[in-house]
């Protein structure tokens, strides 16, 4: 099926003869420039809708070097040291970091800056320490540490370079290019730098008649992202507000909420509030404090765009701490789109299902850049794999538009991988066309996840780097990545939610994560009140299941604080003298279709911790998978689950049988191959099946004409699929 639309892609300069034939081969009905490129001067007369980047808080190097007060700033942990046995202790606080990147800055550091004795905890007196040098080349000197206890200094530094396109400069090997300059940002805290984003937008939007959408990547904040000394990332948190510190910040702050910040509210002893640690108190109040600053002053941008005429659209990415768009203040800015990068299923919903804005859209991966279209690379097998990915996860709620970054010059140069993009656009247009532009049915069963975040973070949970593989999160990001093609309305719901009632919407709640985590929940399983609303959920029919380690926080001579309900607990090596004797039943309506467990990193050394705990999976003497029914509900435990078609399914089959609803899961539309997905339009009578893998397929499909609920006439189909096929059939 061919149709246009939908699809914005890349252009530059010295392609004029090249670009007509592409857009109308792709469908394309949008057109962008890149970081680093610009729009030719052909763009007006290609007869589609043209997106230009614009970035508020840099870009300007003239006026960013004329006000250096005005570069953002974070705080920065010095190297962790051990006093020597007698004298004083010098630490070199860069030590480590990129010099190109960071810079301390002094001013007032009496006040800003903070050392702290590791050993005890204690704050070091002002008066017990000195600072010496300039620019990049700072020390502090402790006069009396305490013999071999470790000391860090907490210090507040410019950021001398933009992040972002220090990405960008390394990338594309721009060293060499005279035209490429090392970007300084500028914080739209400091009045003369909002008075110059203001000015400059008003001017930009004038002089810029041919562009349509204005695509802010993004506004003043970037994530946190810290290089190391050899240029390589020493720090990164898609999530982190480090960056988004200033003494104008802390002081309206401080005259808002009533108490002073400290640096150690910033460096977190050096985990910098990663989005994995349980959030304090003042770092909730932080987020909250910057997003209705940076949600206001979006809103005054987004204006001046709307006045002349253009649309807005922000880029999920880069500088966008304040702006989460499932926060309660988002809405207001009165943002057109958002536009995101697809790396995943979860990340495509994460962007698709972003409330309150007119449309979404996904760029796709690969980027454009020479570190995947070289000699060597692989574009086509990555544009195979985020399409597989992503189509899952489409299929469930689709993307608006979908289009692509970076040099289309390069991208040319591999025509397989542009016929493969060409057949990619088709099929995204076709889900929308032939899928009547509605959401597909969905099970009768309410899901939530329990975490410290809450919606706030929805489809966003178990991520450092946007969606990069990380050893210790792909068993619990894989949940998130099965959920997001599966046929199920889900909520993100906060441990403060589920004390006051919220559980009671739901089917099935699932704790997710490691011990000590903000998805597992840490400290917040200490309060009683937390485990009562679950059991009490389970005991009057709610379903539970728990992967990781579920409730987990040594307390009482339990670790598990719902050990009673999952039916497992840990071992932590203090109760290895009580005897066990594990036994498999492996049988069940849970592991019908299962092939092969993969826990992946699993939690280990689970056990069960009576006979009323059915143990469906051993891995050793360890429990891989168990269930258990208490009161009228029940409850399901993994030690892990990485994404996978097999363990997709797996979780497809505990979510009904957790829910009580097992006899309803052969006539919902499940493909008898667990290689093959499944969505059903019933408004548009159709149905959309998905080969999932690289490899030809056989499967039956088999429910009833209304959907997933059993009701209408059924149906049934044997079905041949090629590799990566998706076929439309009609109810």
């Amino acid at each position: 099926m061919n149709s246009k639309g939908r699809v914005t892609l890349p252009i530059e300069q010295g392609m004029d003869d090249q670009l007509p034939e592409i857009l109308a081969r792709l469908g394309a009905d949008a057109v962008r420039n890149s970081d680093g490129t610009w729009l030719p001067e052909i763009t007006p007369q290609l007869g589609v809708k043209v997106y230009e980047t614009y970035f508020p808080s840099r870009g300007d190097q003239e006026f960013a070097l004329a006000n250096p007060d005005c570069r953002p700033r974070f705080y920065l942990m010095s190297e962790r040291v051990a006093a020597p046995d007698s004298g004083p202790l010098t630490i070199d606080v860069m030590a480590g970091y990129y010099r190109l990147q960071v810079e301390p800055d002094q001013g007032d550091a009496q006040r800003w800056w903070e050392v702290i004795d590791r050993t005890s905890g204690e704050v070091v007196p002002v008066a017990g320490w000195s600072i010496d040098g300039a620019g990049t080349e700072v020390t502090v000197t402790i006069a009396e540490p305490k013999p071999f206890h470790v000391y860090t200094v907490s210090f507040l530094a410019w950021q001398t370079w933009d992040s972002t396109q220090m990405y960008n400069y390394i990338t594309n090997n721009w060293e060499n290019d005279p035209t490429r300059v090392r970007e300084i940002g500028y914080d739209a805290r400091h009045p003369v730098a909002w008075q110059h984003m203001v000015s400059s937008l008003e001017r930009w939007c004038r002089e810029r008649p041919e562009v349509d959408v204005v695509r802010f990547t993004t506004f003043f904040y970037h994530f946190t992202l810290v290089f190391n000394d050899a240029a390589k990332e020493k720090f990164v948190d898609w999530f982190g507000y480090s960056a988004s510190v200033s003494p104008l910040a802390m002081e309206a702050f401080e005259a808002e909420y009533g108490y002073r910040l400290r640096a150690e509210d910033f460096v977190d002893e050096g985990y910098y509030n990663s989005s994995f640690r349980p959030p304090s108190r003042t770092y909730r109040d932080w987020i909250d404090f910057q997003t209705r600053f940076v949600c206001a002053r979006v809103k005054e941008l987004v204006d001046i765009v709307h006045a002349h005429g253009k649309e807005a659209l922000m880029f999920l990415g880069d500088n966008w701490m304040g702006t989460e768009p499932y926060g309660e203040h988002f809405a207001a800015t009165g943002i057109d789109g958002v536009v995101g990068s697809v790396g995943s299923a979860a990340t495509c919903r994460m962007i698709s299902d972003i409330p309150g804005v007119r449309y979404t859209e996904g760029r796709f991966l690969p980027y454009f850049f020479p570190d995947v279209f070289r000699e060597g690379g692989d574009p086509l097998g990555e544009a195979n794999s985020s399409w597989l990915q992503a189509r899952r996860a489409i299929a469930r709620h689709p993307l608006d538009r979908i289009g692509y970054g970076g040099y289309l010059s390069l991208a040319v140069k591999f025509p397989e991988f542009m016929a493969r993009v060409e057949q990619i656009c088709n099929e995204f247009r076709a889900i929308h066309d032939l899928g009547g532009g509605r959401r597909p049915a969905t099970a009768p069963i309410r899901v939530g996840i329990l975490n410290a975040w809450g919606s706030l973070r929805t489809w966003q949970t178990h991520m450092v780097a946007h969606a990069l593989w990380y050893k210790q999160i792909y068993s619990y990001l894989g949940v998130l990545e099965a959920l997001a093609g599966l046929p199920f309305d889900l909520a993100f719901v906060s441990f403060d939610e589920a004390r006051a009632g919220a559980l009671d919407e739901l089917d099935v709640v699932m704790n997710i994560g490691a011990a000590e985590t903000a998805f597992s929940g840490g400290p917040e399983w200490r309060d009683p009140e937390l485990a009562v609303a679950v059991r009490r959920f389970v005991a009057r029919g709610g379903g539970l299941i728990g992967v990781g380690e579920p409730s987990a926080v040594l307390r009482e001579g339990a670790y598990f604080q719902l050990s009673d309900v999952l039916g497992v607990d840990k071992e932590l090596g203090i109760s290895q003298s009580t005897d066990r004797y594990p036994v498999e039943h492996p049988d069940h309506f849970i592991t019908a279709d299962l092939d092969r467990l993969d826990v992946g990193e699993g939690a280990g050394d689970i056990f069960a911790i009576d006979d009323a705990t059915r143990i469906l999976r051993l891995n050793g003497a360890s429990v891989d998978l168990a269930v258990r029914r208490c009161g009228q509900g029940r409850a399901v435990y993994v030690a892990g689950l990485p994404y996978s078609a097999d363990n997709s399914r797996l979780l497809h089959r505990a979510l009904y049988w957790a829910a009580g609803r097992e006899d309803e899961f052969d006539t919902a539309w499940t493909p008898s191959n667990v290689a093959v997905e499944v969505a059903v339009y019933p408004e548009a009578g159709r149905v959309l099946v998905m080969n999932n893998s690289r490899e030809a397929v056989s499967t039956v499909v088999a429910g009833r004409a209304e959907g997933l609920t059993g009701e209408g006439e059924p149906r049934r189909h044997e079905l041949d699929l090629a590799p990566m096929e998706s076929r439309w059939l009609e109810l």
